[in-house]
């Protein structure tokens, strides 16, 4: 048999009390370590994400130019001509008034014809760089810029 052991109560609670102290939370200082990193790595990380979500915004409004000229050279077959300046690209959308063999809506949605930043789509007819031009004068709305700022055309 084996027999009872005889531990004070004192060393019992003198030991309890260690183990709990041991398994306390972080101190204050250590919580103040851990946000500084978190706040430098999210220092250099954002701008970075920021300059991708920049660039994938200037990609989607590139293809969406190609989308609508080939929408436009569709239009032109169906009716003979492309829409004027004034009428614009809501031509895609709904029927200009003399127009006969449109045979649209090209575009299902107007909202399809505003760029990543949801400004409208820039249209001349006949166009300074080609038959026509289809533009978005990127995040700034004005002409030229670099980055996000810079324009997006189908020349």
């Amino acid at each position: 048999m084996i027999a009872a052991l005889d531990v004070p109560a004192a060393t019992i609670s003198a030991a309890s009390r260690r183990r709990r102290q041991s398994q306390r939370g972080m101190t204050l200082i250590e919580l103040l370590v851990v946000l500084v990193i978190l706040a430098v790595i999210a220092a250099f990380a954002v701008p970075r994400v920021m300059n991708y979500l920049g660039g994938a915004k200037r990609d989607a409004a590139a293809i969406q130019v190609e989308r609508l000229s080939g929408i436009l050279e569709l239009y032109q077959l169906d009716t003979g001509r492309l829409p004027t300046s004034n009428e614009g690209l809501s031509a895609l959308v709904a029927q200009p008034a003399g127009i006969r063999r449109w045979n649209g809506p090209y575009v299902k949605k107007s909202g399809s014809l505003n760029d990543p930043w949801g400004n409208p789509y820039g249209y001349r007819a006949p166009g300074q760089r080609g038959a026509f031009d289809i533009y978005s004068l990127g995040a700034d709305g004005r002409q030229g810029g670099d980055g996000e700022n810079a324009d997006v055309g189908n020349w």
